[in-house]
């Protein structure tokens, strides 16, 4: 007989494993279904792995920003050590969220679950029942469809390297390029981001991204902008790459870092009338898709936010209260980006380019803070911030950030926007000096 479900979701990861223990909690009969790791892409080939090998190359930058002002000598990144130290961590993560779902003793199911054209959800054959679906089941890298494009590697395939190769080449300009070309350059290799025109990371400030290229082209990253690749040969020397301008470069591995696609296609979803593009599963404010009973929330669903596990588990809280007690249209709060290159960029709220078309609402008051006891007493090359000012109320309403402790800013001015807090609301407060936070009043 066929077990039925209030809810079964579909992935793993940590906008499913969130869901499912939240209905859980509410007395729901809950099934998750996961056809890849247990935990998903964040802590298994993600975020996770990729912020601890960040942090050996944050300590190498640490200690050469302070080469001859108290310290000698730098430290050199031991690749092979690096990657059994993020190994501690990834390897233990699918038994452990596992395990961590049967302690609560919710239903689990692994394989590829495929809705029918009865509408019936089989997984792996194996067919399951319940009143309503969660799809949950995220992205993948897009591997660019060139000639050769069997020999791209992806960010999964980079972060569980055993050896650093000497040459490294990423095709594409967003976050993850910028990311790993940071770690490669660090070990060691001879980087190159290529770029298919002019604005890699065009999310973020103009300004600032050019200010974060100048210095990771100093560190030794090469960008070859307005490039099309077109074809990858393999040779004796290696990976031969060329484009339609007449470039060529040999390099001995090629990471395809030109963004992600919806892991929507494998779903069957056609089945049961689930649109979805390259964007993902379109979804209204009730993160329903145009079939009522399926819902789909994180990295899958076409939402008009960031691709962020921080932003999967809001969804995942939001989801728990439709599906258990109906609930207002989703609306989200300031959602902070950061690339984490060297230096940090990050971004909340109303950029300076939405200033320039609204110049009598806004103002940009733009910080070179280098030279800030914050940044001075650790050597920091470059501390630069854009942040935006309401006319009317004089409260900060958008930021962007580049410093080494731009990530840390950028929490705290996420706070200030959301919680709408004024300078004098501000100053009455006393923050730990010398601190990052403590110069949060000049910014306004």
């Amino acid at each position: 007989m066929t077990k039925q479900y209030d809810v079964i979701v579909i992935g793993g990861g940590p906008a499913g494993t969130a869901l499912a223990g939240g209905l859980h909690q509410q007395g729901k009969s809950v099934l998750i279904v996961e056809a890849d790791l247990w935990g998903g892409t964040c802590p298994n080939r993600g975020c996770d792995p990729k912020k601890i090998l960040l942090s050996a190359v944050e300590a190498q930058q640490a200690a050469r920003h302070l080469q001859y002002r108290g310290l000698t000598g730098e430290p050199q990144l031991d690749w092979p050590a690096l990657m059994t130290h993020k190994r501690g961590y990834t390897d233990g993560i699918n038994d452990g969220t596992l395990n961590g779902l049967k302690a609560q003793q919710i239903d689990t199911l692994h394989g590829q679950a495929v809705f029918q054209t009865d509408g019936q959800l089989a997984v792996d054959g194996q067919v399951v029942k319940a009143t309503d679906y969660v799809i949950a089941t995220g992205q993948r890298p897009a591997i660019l469809p060139i000639k050769g494009q069997e020999y791209f590697k992806t960010s999964t395939d980079f972060l569980d390297l055993d050896q650093m190769p000497k040459r490294v080449t990423f095709v594409g300009g967003g976050y993850v390029g910028f990311e790993l070309a940071t770690i490669a350059n660090a070990a060691g290799a001879d980087v190159h981001i290529i770029h298919h025109n002019q604005r890699p990371l065009k999310e973020f400030d103009a300004d600032l991204v050019q200010a974060l290229m100048n210095n990771l082209t100093a560190e030794g990253i090469t960008f070859d902008l307005d490039t099309d690749l077109q074809e990858i040969t393999r040779e004796d020397d290696g990976l031969h790459l060329k484009a339609a301008n007449g470039y060529e470069l040999t390099t001995d591995l090629v990471i395809s870092s030109a963004g992600r696609i919806p892991n929507a296609d494998q779903l069957g979803l056609d089945n049961v009338g689930v649109t979805y593009d390259r964007h993902g599963i379109q979804v209204n404010d009730h993160l329903q898709t145009a079939n009522s009973h399926i819902y789909a929330i994180g990295d899958v669903s076409d939402t008009p936010v960031p691709k962020l596990t921080p932003v999967a588990g809001f969804e995942a809280r939001y989801l728990v209260k439709e599906l258990t007690d109906a609930n207002d249209a989703i609306k989200y709060p300031m959602i902070p980006t950061q690339v984490f290159a060297e230096p940090k960029l990050a971004q909340v709220g109303i950029s300076a380019s939405v200033v320039a078309k609204q110049s009598a609402q806004y103002r940009v008051q733009s910080l070179d803070m280098t030279k800030w006891f914050t940044y001075y007493r650790f050597g920091a090359r470059q501390a630069l911030a854009k942040v935006v000012i309401d006319q009317t109320t004089g409260n900060v309403v958008g930021a962007t950030f580049l410093s080494d402790v731009a990530d840390e800013m950028i929490n705290y001015v996420t706070l200030l926007i959301e919680k709408n807090v004024t300078l004098p609301e501000l100053q009455r407060l006393i923050l730990a000096y010398p601190t990052p936070a403590s110069d949060l009043q000049y910014l306004y």
